[in-house]
């Protein structure tokens, strides 16, 4: 289940951590993860927008210097 009065009372870049979940998504699916969560009943976006929410990922802004 999507934790959708979390994601509306967000604070902060809601877009930025929108596309954190999706790439964190996106690694999930392509891992064992995936399989351990739908084993839990659970659903991959569900798991990592919550994730998100609870400030639980941790990410930092690419750079375009080298």
């Amino acid at each position: 289940m999507i934790p959708l009065n979390e994601l509306i009372d967000k604070e902060g870049n809601v877009y930025e951590m929108t596309c954190v979940a999706i790439k964190e998504a996106a690694i999930y699916s392509a891992t064992d993860k995936k399989k351990e969560i739908e084993d839990e009943g659970e659903k991959v976006v569900s798991v990592v927008l919550s994730r998100a929410l609870n400030d639980e990922i941790q990410y930092r802004e690419d750079t375009d210097e080298e």
